[in-house]
């Protein structure tokens, strides 16, 4: 398995959540190789790790990131990570 993980800047947190709880969310995990999501924030920063089934699946979404970042959402950074370990 890999991992997505991605740094975002906030600009607008209630309206932000919305659009995450309604597009971003839904859309990430309809995606072919999807395993598991988690979204957070701190102030106004995000970070999210997405689990992919393949290295393939983990790098196409990675592409969709910067493409598919809602207005008002900064993309900081995206790293694809091999998952050596869960619990």
């Amino acid at each position: 398995m890999h991992a997505v993980v991605v740094n975002v800047t906030i600009s607008d947190q209630e309206t932000d959540e919305a659009v995450l709880r309604e597009q971003v969310v839904p859309r990430v995990s309809a995606a072919p190789g999807f395993v598991a999501g988690y979204w957070t924030r701190k102030d106004n920063h995000g970070l999210s790790m997405t689990i992919w089934q393949s290295e393939d699946a983990a790098n196409a979404a990675s592409g969709m990131v910067q493409s598919a970042a809602p207005e008002g959402v900064t993309i900081d950074s995206v790293e694809v990570r091999e998952v050596v370990a869960s619990a």
